[in-house]
């Protein structure tokens, strides 16, 4: 699923489209594999009869639940996070049901710093914050793949869009 071309302007290209880093999704996972193992031992240790049956269920029901919340919706939450950076605007989006979004156009950018941790680095992650001269102020992206490359193509850009001198 590409980002939709619609919503950039007739000269501007898409520079990184990226997702959220993978390792969001260990969490999710790890839980789902919890929660399906504990189901199955709840509907297999629950007591046989007719009398028990409303106990299985209520176990699967719960189990459901619990997988829709733990690891369908931080999935969807993932799939529907995009951090596009164009030539000349960086766009967030985000949200499953109702979208929200954010666009800094690059000639408005004041600073833009990365961080993260060593385990973040092993896994080559980090957290990206653009600063821009809007009212709304910094923006933080959690997350961001490559997040060293990221802010260095956003340098590069920011350097070679016209306005004031960057960062």
């Amino acid at each position: 699923m590409g980002f939709p071309e619609d919503i950039l302007t007739d000269d501007e290209i898409v520079v990184l489209d990226l997702h959220p880093h993978w390792i969001r999704l260990v969490r999710p996972a790890v839980c789902a594999v919890g929660v399906l193992g504990l189901a199955v031992l709840g509907v297999f240790f629950a007591p046989n009869g007719a009398a028990q049956k409303p106990l299985q269920y209520l176990v699967l029901i719960v189990a459901v639940v619990a997988l829709v919340y733990l690891s369908v919706l931080p999935w969807l939450r993932w799939i529907t996070t995009r951090y596009v950076i164009t030539n000349e605007r960086v766009l967030l989006r985000t949200g499953v049901l109702t979208r929200a979004g954010r666009d800094i156009p690059l000639v408005r950018l004041n600073d833009v710093s990365f961080q993260h941790t060593l385990f973040e680095r092993l896994v080559g992650s980090g957290t990206l914050t653009i600063e821009s001269a809007g009212e709304r102020g910094q923006v933080v992206l959690a997350s961001v793949p490559h997040v060293e490359h990221v802010h260095q193509r956003l340098y590069e850009l920011r350097e070679g869009s016209p306005g004031p001198t960057g960062f």
